[in-house]
């Protein structure tokens, strides 16, 4: 029974990257906007970060590959929270809002945690011992 809710929250977590992978793609001003002025290329940035989030998805859902997608999709995760930290200072609306939600900014921010243990929960393999 575990197993098959694991394969169903891999699946769930794998669309849910292809998706925001996507809006990289569609609202990229929008992502954009959620980097410093001061970082160069953020239109860039945010592009490859969406390629990367599609590859990431794909490869969790390859048993050979799931094991080093899982963990490079933690360090993923860590290393974009600045930017939702610096949309939540600054107020930056989510991308394809017009106005920000404070709060909401803010309670984004405790999802990055959840998300992290999902995909490293989600992904597990039998044979894992640790990340």
């Amino acid at each position: 029974m575990i197993k098959t809710i694991r394969r169903i929250a891999l699946v769930l977590f794998a669309f849910f990257f292809i998706f925001a992978g996507i809006a990289h793609f569609v609202q990229g001003e929008g992502f954009a906007s959620m980097i410093p002025e001061w970082v160069p290329f953020r239109l860039g940035v945010i592009y490859v970060t969406g390629i990367l989030e599609i590859v990431l998805a794909v490869l969790l859902l390859i048993p050979s590959t799931r094991k080093q997608a899982r963990f490079w999709t933690a360090v993923y995760l860590i290393v974009i929270f600045p930017a939702n930290i610096y949309a939540a200072i600054a107020g930056i609306p989510a991308p394809g809002q017009e106005e920000a939600n404070e709060l909401l900014l803010w309670i984004r921010l405790l999802f990055q945690p959840l998300l992290i243990w999902w995909v490293l929960w989600a992904a597990k393999q039998k044979n894992d011992s640790a990340i």
